[in-house]
This record gives C-alpha cells, sequence and structure tokens, in this order.
C-alpha cells in the first residue's frame, strides 16, 4: 500500500514526521491543483493519503469521488499555525 501527504509549500509545520522519515510527498504551491495531484497519485498505486484541512478546502473531488471509496483511504488532518 502507498501512502502520501498533501499540503501547501507554505505550510511548515504539518507532517513534519512524514517528511523526515522519508515518506513521499506533495507539497502544492496552487491548492487549486489538488484534484489532479490526489488523480495522479491513485493512477500511481498510492491508496492512502493525509491532506491538511486547507488544502481540502479546495478539493472538488475529496469528498464527491474519494471520502467515501472502499479503496482510497483519506485523512485529513488539522493544519499546524
Amino acid at each position: 500500500m502507498k501512502i502520501s501527504y498533501i499540503k501547501s509549500i507554505h505550510d511548515n509545520s504539518s507532517f513534519k514526521f512524514f517528511k523526515n522519515i522519508g515518506m513521499n510527498g506533495v507539497e502544492l504551491e496552487d491548492l487549486e491543483n489538488v484534484d489532479k495531484v490526489l488523480s495522479r497519485l491513485i493512477d500511481q498505486n498510492y491508496k492512502t493519503f493525509f491532506i491538511t484541512n486547507e488544502v481540502a478546502g479546495y478539493s472538488q473531488d475529496l469528498f464527491k469521488k474519494y471520502y467515501n471509496s472502499k479503496d482510497i483511504n483519506i485523512i485529513i488532518a488539522k493544519t499546524k499555525n
């Protein structure tokens, strides 16, 4: 099972642990691209995603397509500020 995180490039505190242990993650410059990134990662067989609530707010597909999926796991984490 492949796992990834998605956060804003400007968010310097969320998912530090995952980054420090070498987990593959995506840091978005433009949060409007979150749906494209999710789709690309799913095509690459990623199944579990940790996403900050800031980024989740920009997704149109997150709740429509993936949130109730039995194949895709989405964990929305509070943004640390």
